[in-house]
């Protein structure tokens, strides 16, 4: 039955190789093909495919993890498991769950499992995860970047140059996030991913620009990294496809990703996606510095080496004021100073001003005249609320 099953699934006949898998674990659950069996259904499904067939090959084989897990035949399914999100895995600038999913499945496999005939290739599918994933955080904050948008874009770079340094544009990365600390005066911490680059990245072309970056600050130009360099020599030396101008077409037509500038040499990291927000909110206002995982850092930048900004409360644009009028305009676009208590005072008054004014032109405009109030009407306090409305439309309804 076992033989009969694997021929079937071996000819793409997946229903009647399931059936007969099925049938051998019902009727003979004593027997040495079980978890042969068991491991059968869920390759079936991986091999009929699609977002169904995918999905159900990832549960059958997380079923063959538990109930065996001590089998040889278990690293192979936490491997299957990694590739069928794999293969479901879309573009860097799309849905990114199947991209986790995949990622966090070949590290498992990778920690689990490190000395198996599988684990070079295992590695290899997890650099090019990567890869998509920091492409997707390079391409949004290059967005913010080219805006000048520094508290959007840093946070996002900082991830991006800390978890993947196998990116193939770390170097550029890592340059973008200098720059942006270049240009809001925060030199010391520019130097450290200048130094970063020019000791991580030697062969980069943006190399010599940072270490003109660091002589111009005055700090020290370290010496590259042997390892670096000698796996960027290594990067260099391997032949990679490049699409033609006949595939470049289809490659539009691909919902999966081009994983071709994926790096072929290095560790990639093992450790799991974290929740930790780059982002933190304080009082006051202004880019600061603060060291990740302590205390604020002041603008010397000591700390750990990695940097976070702040994101400040009342640092938006405030509400335009009225035309013409500088004094109560507030702080001007870009400006990081909240306004102060008076202005606020001030405002509130100009609008109250500017409400009261408008509701006594309005009804100026249509010929009535203001109601009297209650204390010139004599109307005592105890009046009830429907003969208040009755007074107001008779006065309303006055003819012109």
């Amino acid at each position: 039955m076992y033989e009969r099953a694997i021929n079937d699934l071996q000819h793409n006949r997946f229903e009647l190789a399931r059936l007969s898998m099925q049938t051998l674990i019902n009727t003979y659950p004593d027997s040495e093909y079980l978890a042969k069996a068991k491991l059968a259904i869920a390759d079936s499904y991986f091999k009929e495919g699609g977002s169904t067939g995918l999905t159900q090959a990832v549960a059958e084989y997380q079923d063959f993890i538990t109930f065996f897990p001590f089998l040889d035949e278990a690293s192979y399914a936490q491997m299957q498991i990694g590739m069928a999100h794999y293969r479901r895995m879309e573009k860097s600038d799309r849905d990114r769950s199947e991209a986790l999913e995949a990622e966090a499945a070949l590290q498992t496999f990778l920690q689990k499992y490190p000395q198996t005939e599988l684990t070079p290739r295992a590695e290899q599918r997890l650099r090019e995860v990567q890869e998509v994933l920091a492409d997707g955080d390079f391409r949004i904050a290059s967005f913010y970047y080219i805006r000048r948008m520094d508290k959007a874009s840093a946070p996002r770079l900082l991830d991006l140059v800390n978890r993947y340094p196998l990116y193939s544009a770390a170097d550029r990365a890592n340059w973008m996030l200098a720059s942006i600390y270049e240009r809001n005066e925060h030199k010391d911490v520019a130097s450290t991913y200048y130094a970063r680059l020019v000791k991580e990245y030697p062969l980069s072309p943006l190399a010599a620009e940072g270490k003109a970056k660091l002589v111009k600050f005055g700090a020290p130009v370290p010496q590259p990294d042997p390892t670096a360099l000698a796996r960027m020599q290594r990067e260099q030396q391997i032949p990679r496809e490049r699409p033609g101008l006949l595939k470049r077409p289809g490659e539009l037509l691909k919902s999966g990703p081009d994983v071709s500038t994926a790096a072929r040499v290095g560790t990639p990291t093992l450790t799991p996606q974290t929740e930790d927000a780059t982002d933190t909110l304080s009082p006051g206002a202004g880019l600061s510095v603060v060291a990740a995982g302590g205390g604020s850092g002041g603008n010397n930048g000591s700390g750990t080496g990695a940097y976070v900004q702040t994101v400040s409360p009342g640092a938006s644009d405030p509400p335009a004021g009225p035309s013409g009028s500088a004094a109560n305009s507030g702080p001007t676009p870009g400006s990081n100073v909240p306004p102060t208590a008076d202005a606020s005072a001030q405002d509130q008054s100009a609008q109250g001003g500017q409400a009261a004014t408008s509701t006594n032109a309005g009804q100026n405009a249509n010929g009535t005249a203001d109601p009297p109030s209650q204390a010139s009407q004599g109307t005592p306090q105890g009046e009830s609320s429907s003969k208040k409305k009755k007074s107001k439309k008779q006065v309303q309804l006055q003819p012109q």
